[in-house]
């Protein structure tokens, strides 16, 4: 069961990641009436779902037994691999070059 969890966390952290990069809606559900959302806006809210994804892992780990104290690398390490986690995103938003539809200029 532990096993699972820690993947459940793992595979949530991917979405949560490229979430911000997905829409242009501020957490797919608030409509912006600057469209497209700035990259620091992306930022924040990148950083709000990291928090959101430790809190949930945090709570799994309690479930399932003690909470082990952790110290500020352990939360280096984490926010950089959610950063590369969110890699996938930001390359489908700022780096595929999209063209326009047939028909359209």
């Amino acid at each position: 069961m532990q096993t699972s969890a820690a993947w459940l966390v793992i595979v949530l952290a991917f979405v949560a990641a490229n979430l911000p990069f997905v829409s242009n809606r501020f957490f797919l559900v608030f409509p912006l009436k600057k469209t497209p959302k700035s990259i620091w806006l992306r930022l924040a809210e990148l950083l709000i779902l990291f928090f959101v994804v430790g809190f949930i892992g945090r709570a799994l780990e309690a479930r399932f037994g003690q909470n082990y104290p952790q110290q500020w690398e352990f939360y280096a390490v984490s926010l950089a691999m959610f950063l590369v986690l969110a890699f996938p995103g930001y390359v489908l938003r700022y780096m595929v070059k999209r063209h326009p539809a047939p028909g359209r200029a």
